[in-house]
């Protein structure tokens, strides 16, 4: 449910894919829509009426203005198409649609799994961008953050996973940068201990805080089964709330995480309540 991947190399392009995928961690008409058809039309691939849509954006409380705009600009972002049938108009996914969806999916329903105990290894970048070029710097930040990495200091990069090497790579390459910078994998030996690396490249606690707030909303609510509308809504917020934290969460080893840390508590809820509400919210969607 989130952005698919950048095939052209330039700075433009890159930013407006990644615009998109800040969208879509964003909370809003369109993110709401665009967790309805990550939720519900990607996986079949079927059409859906527009009806359909207003009435599952409805049941969240989006008016049915905003609900056909957001359908408008998602069309014109070239992530559904229309098809008029008699009076009436269905949608499909876009061949682009189902790629920004399809990474989107993989990330939310793979985030706070368990991992592989952590090597010790870090990856590390450095690369400097002149401060002038600032559309440059923040397309620079936007790519490495969404490859999971963390600045602990002007121009270094760091993620404790060396498995994401190609992607960082990936993510200089996007923005013109590959070639100035330095790229390296190894473990730490002196100077900042591991977790004082971790202080300096992530605000843990600010994190900390969010999952907090996820659980509260989420771990005790009980909507009516008699009332699949009410699962539909409730589902469609959890996926909501849940798709902001593959952009915010590194998804640190275990080793570099604090004691109790609640984001494991959050990925049980989220994936607890979600297969428990999948069956009546999909019957709710499809009764629409």
């Amino acid at each position: 449910m989130a952005a698919g991947g950048v095939t052209n190399g330039s700075p433009g392009s890159a930013e407006d894919a990644f615009s998109r995928r800040r969208e879509v961690a964003a909370t809003s008409a369109r993110s709401l829509l665009l967790t309805v058809l990550g939720e519900f039309v990607l996986p079949t691939g079927d059409a859906v009426w527009t009806q359909t849509l207003l009435d599952a954006l409805g049941s969240v409380g989006v008016e049915e203005k905003s609900a056909r705009q957001a359908l408008a600009r998602t069309a014109a972002d070239d992530v559904v198409v229309s098809e008029r049938a008699g009076r009436r108009v269905r949608w499909s996914l876009t061949a682009s649609g189902r790629r920004l969806l399809s990474e989107g999916a993989e990330r939310i329903y793979a985030h706070g799994t368990r991992r592989a105990p952590w090597d010790g290894r870090w990856l590390v970048l450095v690369v400097s961008v002149p401060e002038a070029q600032r559309a440059l710097r923040h397309q620079l930040r936007t790519q490495l953050a969404w490859a999971g990495l963390g600045s602990p200091a002007p121009g270094v990069w760091v993620c404790p996973d060396a498995g994401r090497l190609d992607a960082a790579h990936r993510a200089l390459d996007d923005v013109g940068l590959d070639e100035a910078a330095l790229v390296v994998v190894g473990g730490t030996h002196g100077g900042l201990s591991d977790a004082e690396l971790v202080a300096q490249a992530w605000d843990l606690r600010d994190l900390e805080a969010r999952y907090a707030d996820f659980v509260a909303r989420f771990a005790d609510l009980e909507p009516d089964p008699a009332d699949p509308t009410a699962v539909l809504s409730a589902q469609v917020r959890l996926i909501d709330a849940w798709r902001r934290f593959p952009f915010l969460d590194p998804q640190l080893p275990a080793e570099l995480l604090p004691p109790g840390w609640v984001g494991t508590r959050a990925a049980e809820v989220f994936h607890r309540r979600h297969e428990q509400w999948a069956p009546l919210a999909e019957q709710a969607f499809g009764t629409a």
